[in-house]
């Protein structure tokens, strides 16, 4: 079912209408009896109030983005969506539907990840009515389904990466988040668009380790980075090293055997990849004592 454009004229110039109806009924009233219009006159001017009566019910305001969703003897009518005063048939039920955009934000949900982790998760959405017919005919409470459908997406999305990924080329929850966040929209979107629904956006607002795991994992990143970081310094060292040789080779400063260049590069290697600063001892013998 699609949304349709629904009957209503401008409220203003049907008041005037009904304004004149009145003053019709009252003229009635006075007139009728003695020396005037018969008295069954009288029986026009009260069908005329109770006409006015029924138009009354006719009348309805719609605001700014906001739809008023029209049904007669239990059918579809169409939609009204002009701003202002408006008049119906009476008899038409009507139910207002807001088009403005509104979010949420899901509660936090734990789910395994594509390798198994469990994690903690949760998104905040942005979302619109854009047809009426089908946000009303098509599901029950749309606003519950919303919420339902979105925490269903978010769990889907979250089963198909991982928390963390040490190969770049391959997504994952923590490190892509443009990828993620479009994957969850679209996941989100193909779930309500029977529902007359748009997503205009869908970003994670939580993303963690489960408290049982926690720790484990915390100890996990913090090896990994204390490796990288060994990583980078060793091969820092190793040039500085190659570096100083040249020097001493290049500018004659002094010339080593091999025996006293492994010396010299353990020395080295022991200064610049410490973790604590070194205690300098002066040699105030040889060189080969």
């Amino acid at each position: 079912m699609n949304e349709r454009s629904g009957f209503s004229i401008a409220g203003i110039p049907f008041i005037a209408f009904c304004l004149v109806l009145i003053v019709c009924g009252i003229g009635f009233f006075a007139h009728a009896g003695p020396g005037g219009l018969p008295p069954w006159i009288a029986l026009v001017g009260v069908a005329t109030f109770a006409l006015i009566a029924l138009l009354l019910k006719g009348f309805f305001q719609v605001a700014p983005n906001e739809g008023q969703v029209l049904q007669l003897f239990g059918r579809y009518a169409g939609t009204v969506r002009l701003e202002g005063l408006r008049w119906t048939n009476p008899f038409c039920t009507r139910r207002r539907i807001s088009l403005r955009a509104r979010n949420f934000e899901s509660s936090k949900l734990k789910v395994n990840d594509s390798d198994g982790n469990p994690i903690e998760i949760a998104a905040v959405i942005v979302w619109q009515v854009v047809d009426t017919a089908e946000a009303t005919f098509c599901v029950d409470n749309y606003e519950n389904f919303v919420q339902i459908q979105s925490e269903s997406a978010l769990r889907q999305m979250a089963q198909s990466y991982p928390y963390d990924t040490h190969d770049d080329g391959k997504p994952s929850l923590r490190s892509h988040g443009e990828v993620i966040n479009n994957h969850l929209r679209d996941e989100i979107q193909a779930r309500l668009g029977k529902a007359g629904v748009q997503i205009s956006e869908a970003r994670i607002s939580h993303l963690a380790y489960a408290q049982e795991i926690a720790q484990a994992m915390l100890q996990r990143q913090q090896a990994g980075a204390i490796i990288a970081a060994r990583q980078r310094i060793v091969e820092g060292a190793v040039g500085m090293v190659g570096m100083a040789l040249d020097k001493l080779r290049t500018q004659g400063v002094v010339d080593l055997d091999e025996e006293r260049k492994a010396a010299m590069v353990s020395n080295l290697l022991v200064v610049l990849c410490g973790e604590r600063g070194t205690q300098p001892v002066i040699n105030t013998g040889t060189l080969h004592n």
